[in-house]
């Protein structure tokens, strides 16, 4: 009987020792929590990460377009960058509409329009004409450093919606180089120094996105999703903003960029319509359409679908505004690459793979 006592009063004994424990615990972590971030940290300068992070959601939108359909995003990330609401983004699909829908993490929602682009860095500027709660000033922007800790923001996957926040990942700058896309390998128009991160922040809709440091200060602009098709790899990357602030600011002041011929070289073996079996419509304008007047049957394009009618809009993310534009893209592209073009066929957006 006495023995049967001491075990309940032993096992009682126990559980208010992990009860106080456990509520000691609780008092100690309330007092972590109220009393802030301990003093090395203010010293540094780190501030508090999620303190950031929720400033630069403010800054930050979710941008809705075309697509949707056969692996096409309708979706991608971009942030404020003046006090009327302009915005920067990557040039992609997605903004081949008329309006833009930007959400912001308040769920405040706008109609943004297309201002410019540039497509040799494949950004481009948006206006929404109305002031946002909070915007980069891209000359307060700062070079990183290789070893920095970054946060980068952005809807990647479309997860957030409406008033929800995007997406936030903690990451390092692993490498500052040069991203030379090598013909067959890496399909990117831009050729110029990036930030290679250690987190994979390039996911679909992540393109747009911001790279800032721990204090909040913006370093890039998160790029399109890249692969090397030899090695399979994918390039988690940021363009800096020092590469991309020029050209924003003559877009913002009405001007024109175009693409720079010197900075790759037209192939030996060209792609030709002919060979292709394509048929444009008639060049009769400065600027005509590049759509497609008729097939060759049993020709390659006949193989993959093409159709009269269709509007070519890019090739290999390379956005396409005329018949002229067309051909010029094509000297660039060796008859034994892969060719991928988007077209646009009735109210659809249809992607053409042409493999070697």
């Amino acid at each position: 009987m006495d023995g049967n006592l001491d075990r309940r009063v032993t096992v009682e004994v126990a559980r208010w020792v992990f009860v106080l424990r456990g509520a000691w615990c609780m008092v100690v972590w309330a007092w972590l929590v109220l009393a802030g971030l301990p003093s090395w940290a203010e010293d540094a300068g780190l501030g508090s990460a999620n303190r950031i992070a929720v400033e630069v959601e403010l800054k930050t939108v979710k941008l809705y377009g075309a697509g949707g359909f056969r692996g096409l995003d309708a979706y991608q990330s971009g942030f404020f960058i003046s006090d009327t609401g302009h915005i920067l983004t990557v040039w992609s699909t997605v903004l081949d509409v008329d309006r833009v829908v930007a959400v912001g993490s308040d769920g405040s929602r706008y109609e943004a329009s297309v201002v410019g682009i540039d497509p040799n860095l494949e950004i481009a500027v948006l206006t929404t004409g109305t002031r946002p709660p909070a915007y980069f000033d891209l000359d307060q922007a700062v070079e990183g450093q290789v070893g920095w800790r970054v946060l980068a923001v952005s809807n990647l996957f479309g997860i957030a919606t409406g008033a929800e926040m995007s997406s936030v990942q903690r990451g390092v700058i692993m490498a500052i180089t040069d991203l030379q896309a090598r013909r067959g390998t890496i399909e990117s128009v831009y050729r110029g120094p990036v930030y290679v991160l250690d987190t994979p922040t390039n996911n679909p809709g992540a393109a747009g996105g911001a790279l800032v440091d721990l204090q909040g200060r913006l370093l890039g602009i998160l790029g399109k999703e890249l692969r090397d098709t030899r090695a399979n790899i994918w390039l988690n990357y940021a363009i800096p903003i020092s590469q991309v602030r020029s050209s924003v600011q003559k877009i913002m002041q009405g001007e024109s960029i175009q693409r720079l011929a010197e900075s790759r070289q037209p192939v030996d073996r060209p792609m030709d319509l002919d060979a292709l079996g394509i048929v444009l419509v008639p060049d009769v304008l400065a600027k005509t359409p590049p759509y497609i007047d008729g097939v060759y049957p049993g020709s390659r394009a006949a193989e993959v679908g093409l159709q009269p009618d269709d509007l070519i809009l890019f090739v290999n993310n390379v956005r396409i505004a005329s018949q002229a534009d067309l051909r010029d893209e094509l000297k660039y592209i060796d008859r034994a690459d892969r060719l991928v073009m988007l077209v646009q066929r009735g109210n659809q957006l249809v992607e053409i793979v042409l493999n070697p």
